[in-house]
Order: structure tokens, then C-alpha cells, then sequence
């Protein structure tokens, strides 16, 4: 039987993108697993999700630490802990230090909802309807210390509709996102990606790939 790489979610909320990483890596021949899933904030929906599909939990509430470099350590000790190779951010609402970032070089993933470099940062719906693109959608990218920046991997496109606001987009958006993040898990634990020059190569194809599927 195949090994299956062991992988660490951190987030801080409902983890709908963590369902679908559970939803896929349920499969057994998804080449991830995931073996813990990770909150600064207990009352976490996210931590529930996790319970529900008996993956373990665990939780370091960044109160309990004086600066992020001591919170980060924390982090850093339960990951390794439990054995985590891979660690994806499914809305982590904190600010990683460069120092773990660093640690985790091209093996954590973050998903993101814009087609990146557009619009980093927040109120990202609603700022592509205010510059009245055609297109939006989502990215899933290797994290560097700069935000919202680092090798891209897949993207999904997802028209703009002219009775859209922020919320209907956000949402179509979201379908989006449940449907690349699970993908590129599966492409990195894979070992199908290779990183140069800050490029993420897919099967030797410069990416980030992007699915043109009507959202």
C-alpha cells in the first residue's frame, strides 16, 4: 500500500474548506491524510468537523503567548508532534512569522479567494465588483512570508454575473475553492510539483493551472 503523506490543517473558524479536504482525503487513494487539525480559538466549528470524522484536534490559543514568535514555536511543536509533513491554512486568522513560514517551505498551502496577484488581502468580492471585472475566482499557492504571495498552483474562474453582490459571489466563489483546494493537496503530496525560481511546475508545466469551469 501506498504511504500516505500526513497532513496538518490550521484554521481559526467554520472550516468549510476543511470539510472538503476531509470529503477527499476520505478516499483512499487520495495521496494525503490528514492526522490532526489545529485551532488557535476552541470554540472553532472547524474543531468539530474534525471530531465528527475522528481525525484528532488540538488547540494553542495565541492569548497564552507574549509575541507571535512564541506562539508560532508552540505551533511548530504540535505539528511535529503529530508527525504533519504537509500543512494547509484553512482560514488561520493569524500572521505567520517568516521564521515558520520557512520552516514549512513549499510543503503549506493556503487558498485564497481572488485570482491572484489581484486583489491580496480582505473584502476581496467586493472589490472586484467595484473595478467591474469579468472574471474572479479563487487560488491556491505554496506560502511565502509576504501576504497572500508565493508559487501559485491551480485557480478556478468564476464569472462575474451582473445581478451579483458580494455575498452571491463569495459563495459561488466557495464552490470554487472546495473544488481546487482537495486537488492541489493532491498534486503536492503527490510529489508532482517541483518549485523554481519561485515557479510551481505541475508534471513539468510552469502553473498556476487554471480551471475555466463556469462557477
Amino acid at each position: 500500500m501506498t504511504r500516505r503523506i500526513p497532513v496538518g490543517v490550521l484554521l481559526s473558524g467554520g472550516g468549510t474548506n476543511l470539510q472538503a479536504l476531509i470529503d477527499a482525503c476520505a478516499s483512499p487513494t487520495h495521496p494525503a491524510e490528514i492526522v490532526l487539525v489545529l485551532s488557535n480559538n476552541a470554540d472553532a466549528y472547524g474543531l468539530e468537523r474534525a471530531r465528527k470524522a475522528g481525525i484528532a484536534t488540538a488547540v494553542v490559543n495565541h492569548r497564552e503567548y507574549s509575541d507571535r514568535v512564541t506562539f508560532d514555536a508552540a505551533l511548530q511543536t504540535v505539528l511535529e508532534d503529530a508527525g504533519v509533513e504537509i500543512v494547509c491554512l484553512a482560514g488561520f486568522l493569524r500572521i505567520l512569522t517568516e521564521g515558520f513560514v520557512e520552516a514549512w517551505r513549499d510543503r503549506m498551502l493556503n487558498i485564497h479567494p481572488s485570482l491572484l496577484p489581484a486583489y491580496k488581502g480582505l473584502e476581496t468580492h467586493q472589490r472586484a465588483l467595484d473595478d467591474g471585472v469579468a472574471l474572479h475566482g479563487c487560488t491556491v499557492h505554496l506560502v511565502r512570508a509576504d501576504l497572500d504571495s508565493g508559487p501559485m498552483l491551480l485557480q478556478a474562474e468564476v464569472p462575474v454575473l451582473p445581478e451579483d453582490d458580494a455575498a452571491t459571489l463569495a459563495t459561488r466563489v466557495l464552490y470554487r475553492e472546495h473544488e481546487i483546494y482537495p486537488a492541489a493537496l493532491s498534486l503536492l503530496a503527490s510529489g508532482r510539483i517541483k518549485v523554481e525560481d519561485e515557479v510551481a511546475f505541475i508534471d513539468g508545466v510552469p502553473g498556476p493551472k487554471r480551471l475555466t469551469m463556469a462557477g
